[in-house]
């Protein structure tokens, strides 16, 4: 099929024009953080201030926040990622009394909204004595993610080769076998797009920290920044600064797992 010269410009506009509206917000974003503090500022300064980042980094307890959140979204994603799988692999390829209960009992998992559980969630966390803690924070999450996380393995392997599964069986691997020495490489784009959603998901999560740790001794960097801007609503710059902060680890992911992510969103694309 012939595309011609009128087509081919035509899909390179609108694809300009999205990338516009998309990049746009992101390039003022970054203006801002690198541009002058003040009026005064520019005027000694020039408009370039990569100080800016140091200030917004000492003065909004960057550090310790981002810790805070690596620290969770760790947690988080080891466990949820590892649970998955297993969950994934058993309802995907097994059959088992009770199978069809357990997948729609995830499925639920996955369309109830935080909200409706937060509260008396909060008051079992504090009755055993998880408030304030990083257990606490990851907990919510990890069943959270795992919900989602069963869903899309299972997705992967209900159209994995059976024929490469049943030939292991006869050679003797057993069903952990199959699963971490076959089955797993095979699916690394999956894996590895599930590992860059939990971690997306977790390290912007916000209301989850707010209300399990609300003496504030677990406060991650989205909410650290939420206080940041109470602090600093006329600072502009140091607010977009401590934005570009907070993003940046997931920028950083996902540039690393870009050819893999796009990958696994595919193939469960395809699959589905």
């Amino acid at each position: 099929m012939r595309v011609s010269a009128f087509e081919r410009v035509a899909n390179y506009v609108v694809l300009v024009v999205f990338a516009l509206i998309v990049l746009g917000p992101l390039g003022v974003i970054l203006t801002t953080a690198f541009g002058p503090q003040s009026v005064s500022a520019a005027r000694e300064g020039g408009l370039f201030h990569p100080e800016n980042f140091a200030e917004a980094w000492e003065v909004g307890r960057f550090g310790q926040y981002m810790l805070t959140s690596v620290a969770v979204a760790a947690i988080v994603v080891v466990v949820a990622v590892t649970a998955s799988i297993l969950a994934g692999y058993a309802l995907g390829t097994m059959r088992f009394r009770g199978a069809t209960f357990f997948f729609y009992l995830f499925l639920l998992g996955i369309m109830v909204p935080t909200e409706a559980f937060i509260v008396p969630l909060f008051f079992d966390m504090r009755a055993l004595g998880l408030a304030n803690t990083v257990l606490g924070v990851a907990l919510p999450q990890i069943a959270m993610s795992i919900a989602f996380g069963t869903y899309w393995m299972r997705t992967y392997f209900r159209t994995s080769s059976r024929a490469m599964i049943e030939a292991a069986r006869l050679d003797g691997a057993g069903s952990m076998r199959i699963l971490w020495q076959i089955l797993v490489p095979i699916g690394r784009p999956a894996i590895l797009t599930l590992v860059l959603l939990t971690f997306m998901w977790t390290w912007n999560e916000f209301l989850i920290p707010l209300v399990m740790s609300p003496n504030g001794a677990v406060r991650t960097a989205p909410l650290g920044l939420a206080f940041f801007q109470g602090q600093y609503t006329q600072g502009t710059a140091l607010l977009a600064a401590g934005a570009v902060l907070v993003a940046l680890p997931v920028v950083v992911l996902y540039i690393f797992l870009q050819r893999h992510f796009i990958k696994g969103m595919i193939e469960g694309a395809v699959r589905e």
